[in-house]
């Protein structure tokens, strides 16, 4: 859910208030000038008057647990008929403790869970983190045959903020491979899905001499091509959000379209965090891509930590007493997205008292 451009705290009341924009005024002598950042600033409208219960169509749904697997027993999910399943992130680093020995010891428990209630996994595949503590690279690949495996992240101001592998060194990648190679060889098919991390990553070449943004667009195709070579049965993702090197509609190098155009042509799905309707930064990027283009593959759309409030988990809501996002991001997901797959985040209070009541509160019979 990294977005590089800094964002503001925003106060929240009411539905039209949490997504009223700013406009400029203008004037006789100064006529209006269609800026091209915000052609789709006003989409959100559309869905404004969407209500509960949320209709029942060509949608699957899942829910996001990030990495707090253990709430997975006893969840509202394994009893409700419009809840195909969950999302469940896990670390490279744990999954392959030492050079070419897997452990897909948490994985198996939780496709065994929820395939008792007749759900499936959709396993996120973790090779970056936000937080300084969390190592996403195996300990064997921290050294120079990997040109250190992996490289700090850091923030526009500098700060760090967490890790992650170098996707755009070949050693790399053919690691990862691998580790799809295994993947596949034991859950294709038992799995819902697989999706890879977000494209965005604080990454420079100032701060690290090895990577540009040309080399990391052809190690993500790489990384796709390899995902989609692996898995034949279930389905496949990548989440591509932001690239570094660029920023829309202004700065276009063509990369984040590259990948969407990729995906597209290899049978991969794509697929986005933080399902933003008013962002500047969303709507110009994943959004953008989403709605401009005709795809074969399946869409996805996360709503992740925050969204449910107007923000994303790294923002703060100055007042949260508003009515419900729920009906309308998925109205908006279906008819401006076209998407296929939605992952609503297990954030309390809200996955409970708002999105399960609005999917129906329906419970398997």
């Amino acid at each position: 859910m990294r977005y590089t451009r800094r964002m503001q705290k925003i106060t929240l009341r009411t539905l039209p208030l949490a997504l009223a924009l700013v406009t400029q005024n203008t004037t006789a002598e100064e006529p209006a000038w269609d800026n091209p950042a915000d052609r789709y600033k006003d989409a959100w409208r559309a869905h404004a008057d969407a209500t509960c219960p949320i209709p029942v169509d060509d949608i699957r749904h899942f829910v996001y647990f990030a990495r707090d697997r253990d709430r997975l027993r006893d969840h509202p999910l394994l009893t409700h008929d419009r809840l195909e399943g969950a999302q469940v992130m896990y670390l490279w680093s744990e999954l392959e403790p030492e050079r070419g020995v897997y452990n897909f010891d948490r994985i198996e428990t939780d496709v065994e869970l929820l395939e008792a209630y007749g759900k499936k996994l959709w396993i996120q595949l973790q090779d970056a983190t936000f937080y300084d503590q969390y190592q996403p690279a195996p300990a064997y690949m921290l050294s120079d045959e990997f040109s250190g495996g992996a490289v700090r992240q850091h923030t526009d101001e500098g700060e760090t903020e967490g890790w992650v592998v170098k996707r755009w060194n070949p050693a790399v990648r053919e690691r990862f491979a691998a580790l799809l190679g295994a993947l596949a060889e034991r859950f294709d098919g038992r799995i819902a899905g697989i999706n890879l991390q977000e494209t965005a990553i604080g990454v420079r070449t100032e701060t690290s001499p090895d990577f540009t943004p040309a080399a990391y667009v052809e190690a993500l195709k790489a990384n796709m091509s390899a995902l989609g070579a692996s898995f034949e049965i279930s389905a496949t993702m990548q989440y591509a959000n932001f690239m570094p090197g660029e920023w829309l509609p202004w700065e276009d190098e063509g990369y984040l379209e590259s990948i969407y155009r990729h995906g597209q042509e290899i049978g991969v799905g794509l697929g986005a965090p933080d399902l933003m309707v008013t962002r500047r930064g969303q709507l110009n990027h994943a959004l953008a891509m989403m709605h401009e283009h005709d795809y074969t593959v399946p869409l996805g759309i996360a709503v992740q930590d925050g969204n449910y409030v107007g923000v994303t988990g790294r923002e703060t809501a100055t007042d949260q007493d508003q009515d419900s996002l729920v009906p309308l991001l998925h109205a908006f997901a279906a008819d401006f997205l076209n998407v296929k797959l939605m992952f609503w985040v297990d954030q309390p209070p809200y996955f409970e008292q708002q999105v399960i009541p609005c999917l129906g509160d329906a419970p398997l019979q």
